[in-house]
């Protein structure tokens, strides 16, 4: 084993750090053994030109040991995400778990998460993965004609069979797993279908719905609308916070907000308690004042992102030079994490609100969304409006008085799950040929009234 020095936290930067924070690291950089059209990560190699890419061993304990060093609070979450990381090879991760057992302090508790495509995934790798409690999140778009719009492997062909695959094997081994599905234009307009797939035939319980907006300039967008993949012969991209335009796989704004509720209806209805979806469940904390996700709390600032070689960078959307806070090996990452750059990013959040978003009657739900997305004129001309806000204002309205219900539950320490006789009752007085209550047009029986079975 390794043991090289640490570098020291100072006292003033201990007293006012953040007691915790959530670290992505990415061992393998942006290496994947997939080409997945819309991962802009896939074009951040270029960042390290002269790189292979892996985490040294030397990285890994110094990762661990700092991350170990830098939380005061009693769980610690251990993050691995890519690139693909289960390319980094089995042994790696049991490496890992070494580093933690030997320096994790008493009464320090580990949760280990994975975000991983699935495709190299067999029984050696889930046995690992069960020991010690990951919870695996899977990449998965959807249903096979959907999934393999985008998601595809290096000849260009669909992956989801392979990741079917590696899904059969967490089953079977029982490890913990959560889907990732992005959304994009090949499933923007199918999201019952989607959750339907997710619930009904691979038996999930804990879902997330990542919008996919891919910015450009008029310049380089015929060139984003490629991909990010390295292309022989041709010019390549490195993908970068700026340009007012989206690609053509991204999600419409407004199309956004229609995919979350149309999922939100058929959620409502048959699974609240059984069946955890991120953004609805962060929804209803923030009626409590409680903001899970850095998406829609007040500010940002406690997510930043490992690069292989030790580079700390503010977020995993600005892996990019402007937003470098520094490297590992030479200043502690509390301190990096606790520093002005990283403060200030993380602020900018609130200070820099349009009016608009100042106005919005949603804001303390929304708190204008994520900083990438920040990328169009508010009505008022105003620049630096989130592109995603006509579909996240139209799901936050659509989703109140139910969210309102369920807060009221709680408050009474009764079920949140009880709002589904409320909605129950409510469709009883709702005629089958009624517009559905969800705004698609269409009649309540050919929509969210049809059984889930049809």
């Amino acid at each position: 084993m390794t043991t090289q020095m640490t570098p020291a936290i100072s006292p003033a930067v201990r007293a006012t750090a953040p007691p915790r924070f959530h670290l992505l690291v990415k061992p393998s950089g942006s290496t994947c053994n997939l080409d997945c059209t819309y991962c802009f990560f896939l074009s951040k190699e270029a960042l390290y030109p002269n790189s292979k890419s892996r985490m040294a061993e030397a990285t890994l304990e110094a990762y661990i040991r700092q991350l170990l060093e830098a939380h005061r609070t009693p769980t610690v979450m251990v993050a691995w995400q890519g690139g693909e990381p289960t390319l980094m090879g089995l042994d790696f991760f049991k490496q890992s778990v070494e580093f933690v057992n030997q320096y994790r302090r008493p009464g320090q508790e580990i949760e280990y998460s994975f975000q991983t495509n699935g495709v190299l995934l067999d029984d050696d790798w889930c046995a690992f993965l069960k020991e010690h409690n990951f919870l695996v999140g899977l990449s998965v778009d959807g249903p096979q004609p959907i999934h393999d719009t985008y998601r595809l492997n290096k000849g260009g062909q669909g992956t989801f069979k392979q990741v079917m695959r590696g899904w059969e094997f967490l089953r079977k081994h029982g490890v913990d797993f959560n889907i990732l599905c992005t959304v994009n234009a090949a499933n923007q307009h199918h999201g019952r279908q989607v959750y339907r797939f997710f619930r009904d035939e691979l038996g999930a319980e804990w879902m997330q719905f990542i919008p996919i907006v891919e910015r450009a300039t008029a310049e380089t967008l015929p060139i984003a609308n490629l991909g990010w993949s390295e292309r022989p012969g041709g010019h390549r991209l490195l993908y970068t916070q700026e340009g007012s335009l989206v690609t053509e796989r991204s999600v419409g704004g407004e199309q956004y907000g229609r995919f979350l509720v149309d999922i939100y209806e058929e959620w409502i209805r048959r699974d609240v308690g059984k069946v955890y979806v991120q953004l609805f469940d962060v929804t209803l904390h923030a009626y409590f004042g409680e903001h899970l996700l850095c998406i829609h709390a007040p500010t940002c600032g406690y997510g930043p992102a490992l690069e292989h070689n030790g580079d700390l960078y503010t977020c995993d959307h600005f892996v990019e030079p402007r937003f470098k806070l520094g490297n590992i090996h030479e200043t502690h990452m509390l301190e990096l994490v606790a520093s002005p750059p990283m403060r200030r990013f993380g602020d900018n959040k609130r200070d820099l609100l349009t009016q608009q978003c100042r106005d919005c009657d949603v804001r303390q739900l929304c708190h204008g969304g994520c900083p990438k997305d920040r990328f169009i004129l508010s009505r008022d001309g105003e620049p630096g409006h989130n592109y995603l806000c006509a579909g996240l204002y139209l799901f936050f309205n659509h989703v109140r008085p139910t969210m309102n219900i369920m807060a009221q539950l709680v408050r009474r320490n009764e079920p949140a799950a009880r709002v589904m006789e409320w909605v129950k009752a409510e469709d009883a007085k709702r005629g089958r040929n009624d517009p559905c209550p969800c705004g698609s047009g269409r009649k309540f029986k050919s929509c969210h009234g049809r059984p889930a079975s049809d």
